[in-house]
């Protein structure tokens, strides 16, 4: 293993084939020289990456944003991943700003060689979509939503960034140090976004050197993962093409999850028959506050995200609907009227990258202002759905 703190390197022989690890800071000049220096020798037939094909396509092609389908993202119900996805890229716009560089230059360089000297170029790490996935299964709903805010939250501030998050991208990734707080201290998180593609990659190495025979190949991992996929390479424990596909399965969802809307609903419906039993006027009062609440803090969530006032009355009427139909949510119909009342332009596709950089850029921009007026009009009707709940339980016993 080389000595240079900065840019470790470690060799691997498997069979007649041959991997070099190379450790990379995604910030630092030095690590995208290094690529350079090592891919000039000509010693290397294959160049792989730490990158998934979703990554990759983002990096080479950054525009790609202007041709998505924001009403299919609403119907998948993929709005979050999008988030996710936008204040990540607001948070490598910070670095570059900071540091000078765009994030990810060593990976740039080695697949800009690669494919000038028509080597085979690997991705190597896991899609990120199934990481994240992956990463949410691991945890509560409630932590789940914390860890979406806080990801919001702290990748859209300002402040530059602090000595331990840069020390930190010194060690591993974009995505690590994202959720290094949290990585650090949980093992429900550090499972699978570090440990977990520790043994994807160093699968899809193998994968690649028994399928394809290279015999000389270079890997360009971030420095936190070379370590952890030496020891993988080294000591496999079944076929890659098995570790593969155990580590590419989405966690299987808890039926709970799936269950309690339909219960919520049930116990509103059984409230509103106990109350018309009892009395038409209590049961016309039952139905108003459900209305009013649930209504209500749809459309405070739709206003905060500055929808047009005909979205805001349609989250008003939509979500008391909405929330007794758990296949229909509150943030669909909303984010549908938004995108019909305020049609984005090619302009706002096309500025959506930058204009997500600041915190006031997600109001500005109409495509990530109907993420905003489906993600707050969604939480409005939820947190409505229990304030109402117990407001009808509670008129029921009083």
């Amino acid at each position: 293993m080389s000595q240079n703190a900065q840019e470790p390197q470690r060799e691997i022989v498997i069979g007649d084939s041959r991997v070099t690890l190379l450790g990379t800071a995604h910030v630092s000049r030095v690590s995208a020289e290094k690529v350079r220096e090592l891919l000039s020798t000509g010693d290397y037939d294959a160049v792989a990456v730490e990158l998934c094909p979703s990554r990759y396509n983002a990096l080479i092609n950054p525009d790609d944003l202007a041709k998505m389908d924001l009403l299919k993202v609403v119907k998948e119900r993929r709005v979050a991943m999008v988030m996710a996805s936008l204040a990540l890229g607001a948070y490598q716009q910070r670095l570059a700003e900071q540091f000078g560089i765009e994030p990810g230059a060593e990976q740039r360089e080695a697949i800009r060689i690669a494919k000038e000297s028509h080597r085979p170029l690997l991705l190597i790490d896991r899609e990120i979509s199934i990481t994240l996935k992956r990463v949410a299964g691991n945890l509560s709903w409630w932590k789940r939503f914390g860890l979406f805010a806080g990801l919001l939250g702290g990748i859209l501030s300002k402040d530059e960034v602090s000595e331990a998050e840069i020390e930190h991208l010194k060690e591993g990734d974009i995505l690590e140090t994202t959720f290094a707080e949290f990585a650090e201290n949980r093992q429900d998180l550090y499972l699978p976004l570090i440990d977990e593609r520790d043994r994807y990659m160093a699968a899809r190495l193998l994968e690649e050197i028994e399928e394809k025979g290279h015999e000389n190949l270079l890997a360009v991992v971030g420095a936190g993962h070379m370590n952890g996929i030496a020891r993988y390479l080294e000591s496999p424990s079944v076929k890659p093409t098995e570790t593969i596909r155990q580590l590419d399965q989405l966690p299987r969802p808890s039926q709970w999850p799936k269950l309690i809307p339909w219960v919520i609903v049930a116990l509103i419906l059984t409230g509103f028959i106990i109350g018309f039993q009892r009395n038409p006027d209590l049961g016309w009062q039952l139905v108003m506050d459900w209305v009013l609440i649930n209504g209500g803090l749809s459309a405070l969530g739709a206003l905060i995200a500055a929808a047009h006032p005909l979205t805001v009355l349609t989250a008003f009427l939509a979500a008391p609907l909405t929330s007794l139909n758990p296949t229909v949510g509150a943030g669909m119909v909303t984010a549908a009227a938004e995108i019909f009342l305020r049609k984005p332009t090619v302009a706002d596709f096309s500025k959506l990258r930058n204009d997500t950089t600041s915190l006031g850029g997600w109001w500005k921009n109409r495509v990530s202002r109907t993420l905003l007026v489906f993600f707050l009009s969604t939480l409005g009707s939820a947190v409505g759905t229990y304030v109402a709940g117990f407001r009808i339980f509670d008129r029921l016993t009083g």
